[in-house]
């Protein structure tokens, strides 16, 4: 299969953002056009008016360098548990971001330090993320079950829960064979 080498996404996430280079997706839109594994939302551009300044449309600070491995780590562990290291996975490596039209996008946003939220790409109702912003902390609007703040890692946990009875399995795993990545 032959490399991309144009940017096919065009303005949907940033070509030129270091976190590009992780394969993560930084994107200006909770709701972004492609079909990625996973993405971080952007802060604010410059010029931005202040009332999209801040979730659900803006990230308010940028990933630390720890949890930008634990985000390449994340879109990794995808790639691992659901397709190994043949196949599908084989024709991602041709595009610069992790691509997979059979999933439903999760959108990783930060509001502060150790205080994440994420959210579906496919969430019409309820909450924009899990944990929501801090200013719906403590008002009839905060997540019932998750108010937070919650960490990065914390926060991927979610992502890999159903119900009630904590992260899957996988995650967990692949989590304890990521020290370097993961405290544990």
């Amino acid at each position: 299969m032959t490399a991309v080498t144009a940017w096919p996404f065009g303005t949907d996430a940033k070509e030129d953002d270091p976190l590009t280079a992780l394969r993560i997706p930084v994107v200006n839109s909770f709701r972004p056009s492609w079909c990625y594994v996973a993405a971080y939302l952007d802060t604010p551009a410059t010029g931005t008016p202040d009332y999209l300044k801040g979730p659900p449309f803006a990230s308010l600070e940028r990933p630390t360098d720890r949890e930008a491995r634990m985000l390449a780590s994340y879109l990794q562990e995808h790639r691992h548990y659901w397709f190994g290291n043949q196949g599908y996975a084989r024709q991602m490596d041709a595009r610069p971001l992790d691509i997979d039209s059979g999933w439903n996008t999760v959108v990783f946003v930060k509001y502060g330090e150790d205080d994440w939220g994420y959210g579906r790409v496919s969430w019409q109702y309820g909450h924009t993320f899990v944990p929501g912003p801090p200013r719906s902390r403590g008002t009839e609007y905060a997540h019932p079950k998750h108010p937070g703040p919650l960490s990065l890692d914390r926060v991927m946990d979610l992502v890999h829960t159903i119900g009630s009875d904590g992260p899957m399995e996988h995650w967990t795993r692949w989590k304890t064979e990521h020290p370097d990545v993961f405290t544990i």
